[in-house]
């Protein structure tokens, strides 16, 4: 294998084999339209709440199929759902239900901690 020079920077490595996808499955199995998501932004572009914040709704739903559940745990309570998202979507992702489904996720993961 040959040598050029450049590595990885660790915090740019993803290890989905580490990462906790659980939450991401819980949304998958009860919002499936989840699936459908590209990532597109079109969520972020309208969001009330990242006009104010530094919210972005797309970057927590990249985490959450990554399983880097830690910063979506904190972002996710930012949302004012107020469902522009859900409006723009172009593949009628119901983001709405996933953020919402993502809290509840996260309290019965709290729960079942204890």
């Amino acid at each position: 294998m040959e040598n050029f020079g450049f590595t990885l920077l660790k915090e740019r490595h993803i290890d989905f084999d580490a990462n906790d996808r659980s939450i991401a499955g819980y949304i998958s199995d009860h919002e499936p339209s989840f699936r459908l998501c590209i990532e597109c932004g079109c969520c972020s572009a309208t969001c009330t709440t990242g006009n104010f914040t530094p919210f972005s709704l797309r970057e927590l739903l990249i985490l959450l199929k990554r399983g880097e559940n830690d910063k979506v745990r904190e972002e996710i309570r930012k949302c004012m759902l107020c469902g522009k998202c859900t409006l723009v979507c172009p593949r009628g992702v119901n983001t709405r239900n996933v953020v919402m489904l993502a809290r509840e996720a996260f309290r019965k993961q709290m729960n079942y901690a204890v």
